[in-house]
């Protein structure tokens, strides 16, 4: 598979949000990703369907990638589905029933993901590999962005590599939490091919350079 840079917004300039997702596509990321949390699910409050929408009605035409920290889940995957997402990710413990809700994403016209916290057992999405497009492994506890990669994901991600790569399906490994371009080698070579990266690359001063070393670190 080809690797997938993914910047996430929650680190963007939001007083400029569309400037800043166009720079960071224009300096060569490929996804946008919405890391959406509830202040119940977690505890944080971010960003609605609205500003993907928004996005949407701003020109950017790119692959926006929806992570769902929210409680329940099936109505809001109707609006981002609505709002022009093209990936949902949920969590399966937030869900009454795992099956449904990725038969909802996927009847909406979106590809289905399955998130998986630091302390969870990556078991959890086993049973739903040929039904999904993505496992997105998180690196961090969910809730804030800035934090330090957890290295006892690294074995996770090796497990759920071994996985996939035993199914006739193409099933993306995302990874989302602490990565930067000290890191991001050593997560890719344990089996990643999709990284988000929040304040790694909104923090610093020339996208284009920060995208450009870490595409040669993981090539």
């Amino acid at each position: 598979m080809n690797k997938i840079i993914a910047p996430s917004i929650l680190s963007a300039n939001f007083a400029k949000l569309g400037d800043e997702v166009r720079s960071v596509l224009d300096a060569g990321a490929d996804w946008i990703h919405f890391d959406v949390m509830d202040n119940h699910y977690v505890p944080n409050l971010t960003i609605g369907p609205m500003v993907c929408k928004s996005l949407r009605e701003f020109g950017i035409k790119d692959f926006i990638d929806v992570h769902l920290m929210v409680e329940p889940v099936d109505g809001l995957v109707k609006m981002f589905a609505n709002a022009g997402a093209d990936l949902i990710s949920f969590h399966p413990n937030a869900t009454a029933n795992v099956s449904e809700t990725i038969n909802k994403i996927k009847d909406l016209g979106c590809q289905a993901g399955i998130a998986i916290n630091p302390g969870e057992e990556v078991t959890v999405a086993e049973q739903y590999l040929e039904d999904i497009d993505l496992v997105l492994l998180m690196s961090v506890n969910p809730g804030f962005g800035g934090q330090k990669f957890i290295d006892a994901v690294l074995a996770k991600i090796s497990y759920m590599r071994n996985l996939i790569d035993k199914i006739p399906n193409e099933v993306r490994l995302e990874v989302d939490g602490g990565i930067n371009p000290e890191n991001i080698s050593v997560v890719s070579e344990a089996g990643a091919d999709t990284f988000v990266l929040g304040s790694a690359i909104f923090n610093t001063d020339d996208y284009s350079n920060t995208i450009s070393a870490l595409r040669s670190n993981i090539s």
